[in-house]
């Protein structure tokens, strides 16, 4: 039996039509990522690939459309229906020449006010909440299961308390582009780094998102970026393949995500920010609590002198009542 391009893709497209999650440009996507990785393919595989991509060629917009094209346009092994349904055609051997007009790009939108700097927003960072607060906000969403993530992620959108400001959109949109390639090679040590460099986290935290089995914390973090849709379910495909792997997963987190206020995903942020110092005090305030109680008894134990030095002597008395000079 041959080995399947991409397992779940019925399933997918099943749930696709059911649950109102499109996530066909995704899926286009990464089934061209996945085939022009490789330089050869058997002739399963290549009949695989046709059957699925012209079922979604038609199917997505023109942006996944043309990305897509861009990439099988330069790949060598790029079944020739394919380039025939992309508007590509073989004209000579190795030679493809692109029909479709050059798509032109958005409009510039124009500049918005000054955007703090990276050293502002790490002081911020500290100032979003009390770290009692931030530090119980933090140890109850990773206790909990999904039902209860959710609904306390929906109920931190209705919270006073503050959440941190938002990532500036230039970092924002770097950050996303090397969280991209990251996930796509599987390197899960500079996608954790750029996560907690990006959201201004310790180590430690951006390492408990990225090994989140569940996936929501994951989609914080996306969310905190503001990062497209299409982008994070890549994410999941790639990157977290226990997830990427379960049909019902992709849904349930791609659902989560589209609804995720932004608010939310701040004061979350906001809350992973607060727990650090949580934790930090708590380890200082245990050392000097030691520090106080090993001064204490040492001082204690010390005994004082009889007579001070400097001080007069004794004064005898006789035997007769008189003092003895």
């Amino acid at each position: 039996m041959t080995k399947s391009l991409f397992p779940g893709f019925d399933g997918l497209m099943t749930l696709s039509r059911r649950e109102g999650v499109d996530v066909r440009p995704t899926l286009l996507r990464v089934l061209t990522d996945l085939y022009v990785q490789t330089s050869t393919h058997s002739d399963d595989e290549q009949r695989q690939f046709v059957e699925l991509a012209t079922r979604l060629i038609d199917q997505v917009d023109d942006a996944t459309r043309a990305a897509v094209k861009a990439r099988l346009a330069v790949y060598p092994q790029t079944p020739v229906p394919i380039l025939q349904k992309l508007g590509l055609v073989a004209t000579q051997e190795g030679r493809r020449v692109p029909l479709a007009r050059e798509i032109p790009a958005p409009p510039r939108t124009p500049a918005s006010a000054r955007v703090p700097t990276e050293a502002e927003q790490r002081m911020a960072a500290n100032m979003a909440m009390q770290p009692k607060e931030a530090a119980e906000i933090h140890e109850m969403f990773f206790r909990a299961g999904a039902p209860e993530r959710a609904l306390i992620l929906h109920n931190l959108a209705q919270t006073p308390l503050k959440p941190a400001p938002p990532i500036p959109t230039v970092r924002a949109k770097r950050a996303i582009q090397i969280l991209e390639m990251a996930a796509i090679a599987g390197d899960v040590e500079n996608f954790t780094f750029e996560l907690g460099d990006s959201l201004i986290l310790p180590s430690r935290v951006a390492a408990q998102i990225v090994d989140d089995a569940g996936g929501e914390a994951l989609a914080i973090a996306a969310r905190a970026l503001d990062m497209p849709s299409p982008v994070f379910q890549r994410i999941l495909l790639f990157f977290k393949p226990e997830i990427g792997t379960s049909v019902n997963t992709v849904y349930r987190l791609s659902r989560l995500y589209d609804r995720l206020a932004e608010r939310s995903a701040l004061v979350m942020l906001a809350a992973w920010r607060g727990s650090t110092l949580a934790v930090t005090r708590a380890k200082y305030q245990s050392a000097l609590h030691d520090g106080e109680r090993q001064r204490a008894r040492a001082g204690a134990s010390q005994t004082r002198p009889g007579v001070q030095p400097g001080s007069s002597p004794a004064v005898r008395i006789g035997t007769g009542g008189s003092s003895d000079h």
